[in-house]
């Protein structure tokens, strides 16, 4: 059954120091707080067609009141308008949408609900997927037991079904798993669903207040009885769902720093807490050169698991302060700032550690944090040690190629953007215990994970902004598997090196490698930036040997973990008939897009950001027996 509407809006009214509230009519006398907003900061651009002529420079502010929230919130939060509306408040970003946005049409679900009989939730089933790293250590390694796949299935699969969502341009996170159903987070369209893993249907539907953006977990909340399912949106807040029904438990506010905060990791759900990792940096808002830059900075927080209330935190830095030093049009800065946490923290239950890694600095001065991996005490959230990949790595979105007033000074900076953006691994060892990382500088790291002291460490390439290993790695504990993104063509000193790389976790030693190449004949005419844009960047996911990847030319590839053969190579950026009767639309398969489970494997096709927009969540199986003695 859908959860309750009336208690979503009731949840959403809670909320109006951040959210304007759904279902107000605004008279001609009483105008929209959002037209002022907007014609204080957008409508210079967005004018009537028929004040710009023949020609729009930009889409007009009637073709803008056509579109739904769900596709003006993506574009103001993460798309084309991310950074001219860094500068806004969350609440002024909310009072523009609810200003532009036409009515939502959500009769698409009714087509998805399932039938008697098949619409409850079994929490009694194996559970497949609990977190996005798999495991507690984080490394994305399936058995084949877990995934109900078998590494000789893969050379067999089928498409068994595939779900559109209505209005999206892009999917990110990844599901849970147990028994027969997969929970779902269509970031897109702020719906967390419960499907059946067989066709597709939906069970429940909880209607989020706020965005979506991180990866969902599955447990129990301490002893309470209730299993869960939590998620971070990309405003601040932490929510738990009731995983039979999907009824709101609670949701818990986590912003420190205002403005710039954002949910991207998983949260880990261990025992009698959830962690919570905090991207805040004010990256985005470096670019309008009036702002005073930076403050925010990355976090760890603890929540009491059964409640939701807040245990204690973990802050990458102190709190920003102005330095003396002044932008070139005369604004103070402040600082220290960033070090933003954007992936999902990895738990040591036998050292009692929590592992997270950091992003770049994002105003002078320079924190030890930035750039690292850092280990914290589970019980206290203090500082066990640090290490840093990147010194001195100070960047922001104003450092383009025509640096703006708040690009950091490029003196005493690398001006790199080079983060950390996976989890840490955890591999337990006879000859002792390592800690592997992957990072945009197109390094993965081995580490001691009871000091922090470097192992050894393999480099791929020089890395970009998007480039390097972006979104994590892999690891069965014989090899450890690098994807590399490097998009773009090769300039100055970056020479690009997409693909797959694998290198002995003993040694570092190298194993095999995958050099990948752009594919750009007879496919989609969507396909965007087909030339410069192919290589690996989802975090990918081993099931019983096999290395499931993926490009941002959107072809999901299976790859032998014992030697790099393509065992399976589907293209996804295509057009799909669903089982919701939603045209689908494949794209660039990024982020947290893979998953497996209940014999089946999961992909997310569809991430416009930085690369072909898409809308379908695919689901594959292996062909039945009978079926391939059929064909052969």
């Amino acid at each position: 059954m859908r959860s309750s509407t009336k208690n979503n809006l009731f949840f959403v009214a809670s909320l109006t120091l951040l959210f304007s509230i759904p279902g107000v009519s605004w008279s001609q006398e009483q105008e929209h707080p959002g037209a002022q907003v907007f014609a204080e900061n957008c409508s210079a651009c967005h004018q009537s067609a028929a004040n710009i002529g023949d020609s729009e420079i930009a889409p007009s502010l009637e073709s803008l009141q056509t579109l739904t929230a769900a596709n003006i919130e993506f574009a103001v939060n993460e798309g084309v308008m991310y950074v001219q509306a860094s500068v806004l408040s969350n609440r002024e970003k909310s009072q523009i949408v609810d200003y532009l946005a036409a009515a939502t049409d959500d009769s698409w679900l009714e087509a998805t609900l399932c039938a008697e009989g098949v619409n409850t939730v079994d929490l009694t089933g194996d559970v497949a997927m609990a977190r996005l790293g798999v495991d507690y250590s984080s490394t994305r390694n399936m058995t084949a037991e877990q995934a109900g796949l078998a590494k000789s299935d893969f050379a067999n699969l089928e498409l068994a079904w595939a779900l559109a969502f209505p209005n999206v341009s892009g999917l990110r996170a990844s599901p849970v798993i147990v028994g027969n159903t997969i929970f779902y987070s269509a970031t897109g369209s702020r719906k967390v669903l419960a499907l059946d893993t067989a066709s597709g249907c939906t069970k429940w539907v909880f209607e989020s207040p706020t965005r979506l953006r991180s990866s969902l977990t599955y447990g129990e909340l301490g002893d309470s009885g209730l299993f869960a399912i939590v998620y971070g949106d990309g405003e601040g807040f932490v929510y738990a769902l009731n995983a039979q029904s999907g009824q709101l438990l609670w949701s818990q506010d986590v912003r420190s720093h205002g403005r710039g905060i954002r949910l991207t990791g998983g949260m880990v759900l261990h025992e009698d807490r959830v962690y919570v990792p905090v991207s805040a940096s004010g990256a985005a808002q470096a670019v309008t050169p009036s702002f005073e830059c930076c403050v925010g900075h990355g976090e760890i927080v603890a929540l009491d698991a059964a409640t939701g209330s807040i245990e204690w935190v973990y802050h990458t830095m102190p709190e920003a302060e102005y330095t003396g030093e002044r932008n070139s049009l005369g604004v103070a800065l402040r600082g220290p700032s960033g070090a933003p946490i954007w992936s999902t923290p990895t738990i040591d239950e036998k050292r009692g550690l929590l592992y997270t890694t950091s992003g770049e600095n994002t105003s002078h001065p320079a924190t030890v944090t930035s750039d690292a991996v850092i280990a914290l005490d589970l019980e206290s959230g203090e500082q066990r040690w640090v290490f840093q990949g990147l010194w001195n790595d100070v960047w922001n979105i104003a450092c383009g190629r025509i640096a703006g007033p708040n690009c950091p000074n490029q003196q005493p900076s690398t001006l790199a953007d080079k983060d950390f953006g996976g989890s840490a691994i955890l591999i337990e060892r006879e000859e002792g215990d390592m800690l592997l990382a992957g990072q945009k500088t197109g390094d993965v790291w081995a580490l001691n994970p009871d000091t922090g002291a470097l192992i050894w460490n393999q480099r791929i390439g020089t890395g970009t902004t998007l480039g390097g290993n972006h979104w994590g790695i892999a690891s069965d504990g014989n090899r450890v598997y690098l994807p590399i993104n490097d998009p773009g063509s090769a300039r100055g000193t970056y020479v690009p090196r997409p693909g797959v790389y694998s290198f002995f976790v003993d040694t570092g030693e190298a194993s095999w490698y995958r050099e990948e190449k752009a594919d750009c004949e007879n496919r989609s005419e969507r396909l965007r930036g087909c030339e410069s844009r192919y290589g690996h960047s989802v975090t990918p996911l081993l099931v019983d040997g096999a290395l499931i990847t993926a490009t941002l030319d959107g072809r999901l590839m299976i790859l032998a973990g014992d030697s790099g053969e393509v065992l399976f190579e589907y293209d996804t950026v295509r057009d799909f008939a669903t089982a919701n009767s939603v045209p689908g639309l494949g794209g660039s398969i990024d982020a947290h897009g893979i998953a497996a489970g209940a014999g089946f494997l999961f992909v997310n096709s569809g991430y416009g950001r930085t690369g072909t927009a898409g809308n379908v969540l695919l689901a594959f199986k292996p062909t039945a027996r009978s079926d391939r003695e059929t064909e052969q």
